[in-house]
């Protein structure tokens, strides 16, 4: 293979594993299949957790979505946590990132009813709604993520004097 050019159909990407032959292949589902499930599971976990929060604070069609916007910002927060218990302080079982940062916070977020709620608000004439809706949104997100990690880490350095 010569720069720019990509592997041909029946090449392997991986020189390591051949999905051709039947026990490479049933390794890799093997190894696959308990991550697979653990994302599954925690990802209706957050999505109950995430159906639970609307049913408690409901928006009215055509109002800003207030609880859609604080439920990924708290989703955020929590991932800032999470990544700097995982990274820096606890060696966790390797499946519990995927069950719980990918599976559980990834169903609890909702970036796809965030994509909706902006195109409501757009196709109701609500057009500077959704802007700043989708601009809020984002800024909460990435402030959350951000004053998650930075607040764990402080509270680590406090707990270690």
């Amino acid at each position: 293979m010569t720069g720019g050019q990509s592997p041909a159909v029946d090449e392997p990407r991986d020189p390591d594993v051949d999905l051709r032959v039947p026990a490479q292949r049933r390794a890799g589902l093997r190894a696959q299949g308990p991550i697979v499930a653990v994302v599954s599971l925690g990802g209706a976990v957050g999505a109950c957790a995430r159906y639970g929060a609307a049913l408690l604070w409901p928006t009215s069609p055509g109002a800003f979505p207030w609880t859609t916007m604080w439920v990924n910002a708290f989703g955020c927060f929590v991932i800032g946590v999470f990544m700097v218990i995982i990274t820096d302080v606890w060696a966790a079982h390797r499946l519990v990132r995927p069950f719980f940062g990918t599976g559980v916070l990834g169903g609890f977020t909702t970036f796809s009813t965030y994509a909706v709620d902006i195109q409501r608000l757009v196709d109701g004439g609500r057009v500077r709604t959704g802007l700043v809706y989708l601009a809020a949104t984002l800024l909460a997100a990435f402030a959350a993520v951000g004053l998650g990690v930075a607040l764990t880490r402080r509270l680590l350095a406090w707990r270690k004097r």
